[in-house]
């Protein structure tokens, strides 16, 4: 049986999570978008906005209701937070004619609470756990953000658009990592949280909550709308893709003809690869100043759609948009699964709604299928 405390009580849930030292990072709006950013108060949240998705499409407008969540997924993913787009990696300097001296950056890695976790993105989160954490060697940076972070997820009312998480079996109930999983129930006469803990830090938290005296079980009633509400956003989903489907598929379908037509309108922008939570691939730069007395180091994002990705001695290996765009899929649905057990799509729908042109990667696959099977 879940807790619940209502929605009044929020604030003093922030307080609990800063009083363990964390820095509560939430929904904000900003240039009109959803975005994360720091939350000080309740009212820094996004309450009372919902999204219009659709391909290529992304607007936010007021829809009346108190819901502090009632939006689908942002442009922006966690994957920020844990791999920044950009990062000095060391920094080095002559000391003298003959030698010269590295210093590695030490992480920066502050307690943060993640507020409004989705389901498909606390999955996205344990993908890149097995890419920095669980690889060898592991990163350090993103292991030490990574111990120090908090995910309190928030379970999906309704959903956006574009997407197809109940399909991917990710979402949109919360199943898993994290520290604690809240669903937001916003009625005419009523507004209330249920919570439970997934780990021992999500249940010291809730520990302290309760002695505040904010926190009572949930009634059997409330229990049954909390599931009706995450069901029936899974139900109403308009898209679909079969994860082991499509890594059959796509392993196989290199020569279809339907990736020259998905070329013709690929603008290789990179949006998808940028907003997707999952998409980890990075490149290194190297500075240094006029004299060459300092030098220095960054990492920072890349994208398999440029042309550089693919630069092996001699050129690129991909110099075609078809080539880059079937690189991209089909690693990200069906060779993913032989590098980390996994599909490295979550079905957050992110790649669909940002795609300038509107691709959209469920009806694409779902082409290859239907030319593949003539």
């Amino acid at each position: 049986m879940r807790q619940r405390f209502e929605a009044g009580d929020l604030a003093q849930f922030l307080e609990v999570l800063r009083s363990e030292g964390y820095a509560v990072i939430g929904p904000r709006i900003r240039d009109g978008a959803v975005v994360y950013g720091e939350v000080a108060a309740p009212g820094d949240l996004a309450a009372g906005w919902t999204d219009e998705q659709q391909p290529g499409r992304y607007r936010l407008k007021p829809d009346g209701s108190p819901a502090f969540f009632g939006f689908g997924a942002s442009p922006q993913s966690w994957k920020a937070w844990l791999f920044p787009p950009r990062e000095r990696v060391f920094r080095a300097a002559r000391d003298g004619a003959a030698r010269i001296e590295f210093n590695p950056d030490a992480p920066v890695a502050p307690k943060r609470a993640f507020l409004g976790v989705r389901a498909c993105d606390a999955h996205a989160i344990a993908i890149q756990d097995r890419v920095f954490r669980e690889g060898s060697p592991p990163d350090p940076a993103y292991a030490a953000r990574r111990e120090n972070c908090l995910i309190v997820a928030v379970e999906c009312a309704a959903a956006g658009a574009t997407c197809f998480c109940a399909s991917m079996h990710t979402g949109p109930q919360a199943k898993g990592g994290f520290d604690l999983a809240l669903t937001e129930v916003a009625e005419a006469q009523r507004h209330y949280f249920l919570v439970h803990p997934g780990s021992d830090a999500g249940r010291r938290i809730l520990d302290k909550l309760e002695q505040t005296g904010r926190l009572a079980a949930a009634t059997a009633a409330e229990e049954q709308e909390a599931a009706r509400r995450v069901e029936q956003a899974g139900q109403s989903q308009q898209r679909a893709l079969d994860p082991l489907a499509a890594r059959t598929l796509l392993g196989n379908a290199f020569d279809s003809p339907v990736w020259d037509e998905i070329a013709a309108r690929c603008v290789n922008c990179a949006n998808c690869t940028l907003v997707c939570p999952t998409c980890f691939c990075s490149t290194v730069e190297d500075t240094t100043d006029l004299a060459g007395d300092h030098a220095e180091r960054w990492r920072r994002w890349d994208s398999c759609f440029t042309l550089e990705h693919s630069y092996l001695h001699g050129g690129s290996v991909r110099t075609s948009a078809k080539s880059r765009y079937r690189q991209w899929l089909t690693h990200k649905l069906s060779s993913w699964w032989d590098q980390f057990g996994t599909s490295g799509c979550v079905g957050c729908g992110r790649c669909i709604t940002w795609c300038p042109v509107g691709i959209d990667i469920t009806e694409e696959t779902d082409r290859i299928r239907r030319h593949e099977a003539h």
